[in-house]
């Protein structure tokens, strides 16, 4: 999400370290990115942290140090907005998207830090409004994270969110020319993304997620279903060409039944995904289950590719 802001220099290993902090842990990964198929993960899991003191602690024993390291954002801490694209220079158009926002946050946009990413157009296609997405999150929730990090001693260069880190891993199994949606299905909500040529079209988060799955019976997955249609059929009159070829479930803690689900009712294909098969593992990481559904997002944020930075 914010790039240069909190660089460092400094001899570093390849790849980026992605950390998220969550209540009482620490989720970590360490990859390299690139073009499908040449992807890595050496690393990950997670760690009890319970305070900044065992943060430190925890950071010095994984080596944190030895990295260029990124953390990956609550989706609590940011908002994600589509706004259109005002016609003004580039560098001007950061100020030009904070007025545009203005309106749309519950604080003052003076004490916003702001940034944006782009929606292509359609190559050759007619004119029309140009789109793009303004990331959004308070000034004191950015510095609190800087401030967090580096009383940790963990060199922080890059503060990132949930959905470019998907986006990286939709990337990798777009079909040719085609889009592809990539559902993520959360504890209380869900994230869908679609991504096409490697850039994210549409991100939207539905507040329903695995614990409505399993108690509502088929009440949620119903619901599920109709806000995946409505969301794809929003994207079809938008971006007509980024129409994703099918629907990609991200891994999830337990069987659920909802892929039978979704293709019995959707005219796409459903596929779910399995992470050992288009990322090269070390031979002591294991992706699947519970630890890939825990995991997915700082996965995707260790892919992070400088081509296709936020």
């Amino acid at each position: 999400m914010i790039r240069g802001l909190f660089s460092r220099r400094g001899a570093r290993q390849p790849g980026w370290l992605a950390i998220a902090m969550q209540p009482g842990e620490l989720h970590y990964a360490h990859g390299i990115g690139g073009e499908r198929g040449q992807c890595t993960i050496d690393r990950c899991g997670t760690q009890a942290v319970e305070n900044d003191r065992q943060l430190e602690r925890v950071a010095k024993e994984l080596g944190f140090g030895r990295h260029q390291c990124l953390a990956v954002l609550p989706a609590a801490d940011y908002q994600m907005l589509l706004v259109e694209a005002p016609n003004v220079p580039a560098l001007e158009l950061k100020t030009a998207v904070r007025w545009r926002i203005k309106d749309l946050l519950d604080y003052h946009v003076q004490d916003a830090t702001i940034d944006v990413l782009d929606i292509p157009a359609e190559s050759g296609g007619s004119a029309r409004a140009h789109s793009m997405y303004a990331i959004a999150a308070r000034n004191d929730v950015i510095q609190a994270c800087v401030d967090r990090f580096s009383a940790a001693r963990i060199p922080l260069s890059v503060i990132d969110i949930a959905e470019t880190a998907q986006r990286n891993i939709a990337t990798l199994i777009e079909p040719p020319e085609r889009g592809v949606a990539l559902l993520y299905v959360d504890r209380a909500q869900s994230l869908l993304t679609v991504s096409f040529r490697g850039e994210l079209y549409l991100a939207r988060r539905i507040d329903l997620g695995l614990d409505q799955l399993d108690a509502s019976g088929g009440e949620g997955p119903n619901r599920l279903l109709l806000e995946l249609q409505r969301s794809l059929d929003h994207l079809d009159r938008q971006f007509p060409f980024a129409a994703p070829a099918k629907v990609v479930l991200a891994p999830m803690p337990d069987e659920t039944g909802l892929r039978e689900h979704l293709a019995a009712n959707l005219d796409l294909p459903v596929e779910e995904l399995r992470l050992a098969d288009i990322l090269q593992l070390a031979p002591d990481v294991a992706l699947q289950g519970d630890l890939a559904w825990r995991l997915f997002h700082v996965i995707g944020a260790a892919l992070r590719y400088e081509a296709k930075a936020l």
